[in-house]
């Protein structure tokens, strides 16, 4: 299971050499970019440009796991991700998406980590807790969120679903561990933004995304980029060493507009999950879901959000 960080507090990474954690989110990109390959600690260590021995305490450092560790959770995380979102696909499909050599491998790993064998977990019952544990956060940072269950047939928001084709996109980005605690996403992005001005890129896309879901990953467990779109990379040698850059592929996205508070946020990505998704002929695609943004991200707080959300589909 993840360790024992709350939402709230200080993360190890608030405190690490910029150099040291854009090396280490150089090796989570790697990592992220397949999980059905079991990357060397070699491997990772060319990935962040760093000699082994100095790879594995740092990166242990900031992440508080192992990079065995790291890769093992994320690959049990993600396939609660593809049975939550697929529930007829069959587990040995899932099993070696997520990169274990068999369904047995799988099925022991899996008990491990949450107590059951992945037959017999209740995912509705997961997301439901985790969803609690969303809401309870919310609320203590004085926001009044709660989701509640809607039919299929029914779209109380007036939510409408374009299908767009986006091009490859690249992106200068901060990232963000444990992102739930208090100021740490909308601190990123003022940072972010306040490089971009410097390097002209400040008219760019912007976009935020999460690599994990929150209704089924540990909030402690999640990652949050704020990042910005580029023509092309600036020059790594004048970038801040904890400014990434990542390469999206092309993508079809569906994608539906906002302006309003995270109250209806939340419930436009229930809906389109949970709603449009099952009968749309769409299956979600291995990819985060964007927040992009119209102008700056966060312009306007919390308490407005003026975005799109784009989820990357392909057809099922």
């Amino acid at each position: 299971m993840s360790d024992e960080r709350t939402p709230t507090g200080a993360h190890p990474a608030d405190a690490a050499p910029p150099h040291c954690l854009g090396r280490v989110n150089r090796a989570i990109d790697f990592i992220r970019a397949d999980l059905s390959r079991t990357p060397s600690l070699e491997d990772l260590a060319r990935a962040a440009c760093v000699s082994p021995f100095h790879f594995h305490r740092v990166f242990r450092s900031i992440v508080g796991e192992t990079p065995a560790q790291f890769t093992r959770r994320l690959r049990l995380e993600h396939s609660v991700t593809l049975m939550t979102r697929d529930p007829e696909r069959a587990l040995t499909s899932i099993a070696l998406d997520c990169g274990f050599a068999s369904s047995s491998d799988f099925s022991r790993a899996f008990k491990q980590h949450y107590g059951m064998p992945p037959s017999a977990f209740d995912v509705e019952a997961w997301r439901v807790e985790r969803r609690d544990e969303l809401e309870r956060l919310m609320q203590a940072g004085g926001a009044t969120v709660h989701v509640e269950a809607t039919k299929v047939e029914e779209n109380p928001d007036g939510f409408e679903v374009t299908i767009r084709d986006m091009p490859p996109r690249k992106v200068a980005y901060r990232r963000v561990l444990d992102p739930f605690r208090e100021g740490a996403v909308t601190a990123a992005a003022d940072s972010l933004v306040e490089w971009a001005r410097a390097e002209g890129l400040e008219g760019g896309a912007w976009y935020g995304y999460m690599w994990e879901d929150p209704d089924v990953v540990p909030l402690a467990d999640c990652r949050y980029d704020v990042a910005v779109e580029c023509l092309e990379f600036p020059d790594r040698a004048t970038t801040p060493e904890d400014v990434g850059f990542f390469e999206f592929a092309a993508m079809k996205v569906a994608e539906v507009g906002m302006d309003a508070g995270i109250d209806v946020e939340m419930r436009l990505l229930d809906w389109i999950y949970r709603q449009w998704l099952p009968t749309s002929g769409f299956v979600p695609d291995d990819q985060p879901c964007f927040e992009a943004w119209v102008g700056l991200p966060f312009a306007h707080g919390f308490d407005r959000f003026e975005l799109a959300i784009q989820l990357p589909v392909r057809k099922a």
